[in-house]
């Protein structure tokens, strides 16, 4: 803030002008971390653990979140997103792999008692 000087004798006040500048600045929304998601992926689906690591990134998310490093916090807390993502997807597959083979194999067994 500029510090402040007195006005000069020979200047009347009602002579200044009148205006008032106000800055506001927006207010920046507080990045996601992720955290229940990543724990719920290292709990349930931990593959290649990819859960683990996104853990590991989303507690780095809330810790650079804490800190006020916004920027840091964001980049954690996508990673942490991206391998949360990840994770789910070779999850659904393995289960849609393991589904198929069972489905598969019980068939065919299905098909020889027939015969």
């Amino acid at each position: 803030l500029p510090s402040y000087q007195m006005l000069p004798a020979d200047m009347n006040m009602d002579e200044m002008p009148r205006s008032t500048t106000v800055t506001v600045e927006e207010e920046r929304p507080l990045p996601r971390d992720h955290l229940v998601w990543s724990l719920c992926t290292t709990l349930y689906g931990n593959i290649f653990c990819l859960g683990f690591l996104a853990f590991f990134f989303s507690v780095k998310s809330r810790d650079r979140k804490v800190l006020g490093d916004h920027s840091g916090a964001l980049s954690y807390g996508s990673t942490a997103k991206c391998l949360n993502i990840t994770a789910l997807v070779l999850n659904i597959l393995i289960v849609a792999v393991v589904i198929i083979v069972v489905a598969v194999a019980v068939g065919g067994a299905a098909n020889s008692y027939r015969y």
